[in-house]
């Protein structure tokens, strides 16, 4: 299966990320490897920056996260994952409605709190 421009561009981005971040700790390949006790490998971690890893494990990203001291969620965001952090009423709004532009979510969002202060 070949990866799409987006997922390309995606991890292209995500591995900068994880890479400024990694750099702005001042750690090293093996420095992140010998943090998470082996379990990030400098060789895993190297392929997750240069954007040679399409889909991250969200377990190795947990202890990314713990090892560079950065919000988890934050992370799994930047890595194209669905987290908690994401807006609950474009979950649910999603399933019933099916996909919202963002122009139609803002309005869905501004109606509810009408709603809501039609009831105080």
């Amino acid at each position: 299966m070949t990866k799409t421009n987006e997922e390309t561009d995606r991890g292209a981005t995500f591995g900068k990320i994880l890479n400024d971040i990694r750099k702005s700790r001042g750690f090293t390949l093996r420095d992140v490897e010998r943090i998470t006790d082996g379990q990030i490998s400098n060789g895993y971690l190297s392929q997750l920056e240069k954007g040679g890893i399409e889909k991250p494990s969200a377990m190795k990203l947990h202890r990314l996260a713990s090892a560079y001291a950065v919000d988890y969620n934050t992370l799994m965001e930047h890595a194209g994952f669905v987290t908690e952090s994401a807006t609950p009423i474009n979950r649910v709004a999603t399933s019933i409605l099916g996909e919202l532009s963002h122009e139609e979510e803002e309005q869905l969002l501004q109606y509810l709190s009408f709603l809501r202060s039609q009831k105080k």
